[in-house]
């Protein structure tokens, strides 16, 4: 299984920084390891300290399911297959905001999770940081 380096995990936070600037927004964000282990987080000055939690939880749900966070979502809506799944593993987060981290070759090596304003800013958010991964 190929891991994700501390170096690759500070440039996704670098990238996922500069776009929380560019957009005018503060944010938590987290990168776990190919093991949904957290390798490296930031906490924008002033970012909500109950967003720090959900940041954690969109990178590890990414990771545990290898998709975004909001794919998961429209699965675990009532009638869905996967309604519900918010409760297990420790609790997960089913809205955007969490993004699977590949490497070069394709594989999955990790996950970013971004929590601090609207989901779809998280989610742009997180993006740019899981594009930053070469």
């Amino acid at each position: 299984m190929s891991e994700i380096s501390m170096q690759q995990a500070r440039a996704a936070v670098d990238a996922a920084l500069e776009k929380s600037k560019a957009i005018e927004v503060k944010m938590n964000i987290a990168v776990v390891d190919a093991g949904a282990n957290l390798k490296t987080f930031a906490r924008m000055d002033g970012a909500w300290l109950g967003s720090i939690d959900i940041a954690i939880k969109k990178a590890r749900t990414a990771r545990f399911f290898d998709m975004n966070t909001g794919e998961i979502g429209k699965l675990s809506q009532p009638g869905g297959s996967l309604y519900n799944i918010e409760h297990s593993n420790g609790g997960l987060i089913t809205f955007p905001g969490g993004v699977p981290v590949r490497d070069a070759s394709g594989n999955i090596i990790g996950a970013i999770g971004v929590s601090g304003s609207t989901v779809e800013n998280d989610y742009l958010v997180a993006e740019a940081g899981a594009a930053a991964i070469k």
